[in-house]
């Protein structure tokens, strides 16, 4: 059984996120938008998870340190070697690192709808995805079909802005921005209609 504190390869692997949605004149070539760690206490004041959590886009673990500071084993993952959690693909991934995962992440703006459809797919029946998006997520028709195929469960929306900083420089991008974000909750088998809440 995991620890809270789970450790890989020479470094900690508690959990990491991965925020990308914040207005820059030039995108972060990975995609890399650190989130604020109250963004994920706000969900978790809200929302009950496995005890077990995959943060699979973890870039320096603000979230993933948030997330075990709640009482959750996390294992943290990222494409790139951020000196937090383990390198590993997540769109190549064929199942979570054990049974009983949810996922909660801020995923790569780009990819977001790939990361999605693919947490759904390799998760098991009643399992929870929570993404980290913008409001305007919910446009386009490209992801009419997606939220077709994959109701949300619940959104909660963020009434007060929270804060997205590129390469994590919270210092120097993490000004509080014009951008609202929510977190959009999946459960694998809902099909339902989207409740939306609001929050902060």
């Amino acid at each position: 059984m995991m620890n809270k504190d789970w450790t890989g390869n020479s470094r900690s692997a508690h959990a990491m996120l991965g925020a990308r949605n914040y207005a820059q004149n030039e995108r972060e070539v990975n995609d890399y938008y650190a989130t604020e760690p109250k963004a994920v206490k706000l969900l978790l004041e809200q929302e009950t998870f496995s005890p077990l959590i995959w943060e699979c886009a973890c870039g320096e673990g603000h979230l993933s340190k948030e997330i075990i500071n709640n009482g959750y084993q996390v294992y943290s993952s990222d494409l790139i070697d951020r000196g937090y959690g383990f390198v590993q693909d997540f769109l190549q991934s064929t199942a979570p690192p054990l049974d009983g995962f949810d996922i909660i992440t801020n995923p790569p703006y780009s990819k977001a709808s790939k990361f999605i459809g693919h947490a759904l797919e390799i998760l098991g029946d009643g399992h929870k995805v929570a993404m980290f998006l913008k409001i305007q997520f919910l446009e386009g028709k490209s992801r009419r079909t997606l939220f077709e195929k994959y109701p949300p469960k619940i959104i909660y929306v963020s009434s007060g802005r929270l804060r997205c900083a590129m390469n994590g420089d919270f210092e120097r991008y993490g000004r509080a921005s014009a951008i609202c974000y929510a977190w959009y909750v999946w459960q694998k088998g809902y099909a339902g209609d989207t409740i939306i809440k609001w929050i902060n």
